[in-house]
This record gives structure tokens, sequence and C-alpha cells, in this order.
């Protein structure tokens, strides 16, 4: 597993300094936004009534 993920992360630099830092840093703000608003979601999901 840290073969995979050290290989992983070895591309994306080579591809940072290909390409700069603007399309991995895009993929990082999605991936934020949709991580908070999974967590967002998960957490507050719990304080729905139950009036049935």
């Amino acid at each position: 597993m840290e073969h995979i993920t050290a290989a992983w992360l070895s591309e994306a630099t080579l591809a940072a300094d290909r390409q700069g830092s603007g399309n991995l840093l895009r993929v990082v703000l999605i991936v934020m936004v949709v991580g908070c608003a999974l967590t967002a979601w998960f957490l507050l999901r719990g304080y729905r009534r139950k009036d049935h």
C-alpha cells in the first residue's frame, strides 16, 4: 500500500512540475469542498426530527 501511495504521489508531483500548480490546486480544492459537504451532511443528518 505504501508503495502505491508513494508512486501516485511522485507521479502527481511530476505532473505538477510539467503543468504548473493550477490543475493540482483545482483538484485539491474540489476534493476539499466535496469532503466538507459530505461531512456536513453526515453530521447534520442526526438532527432530523423523527415525527412520523
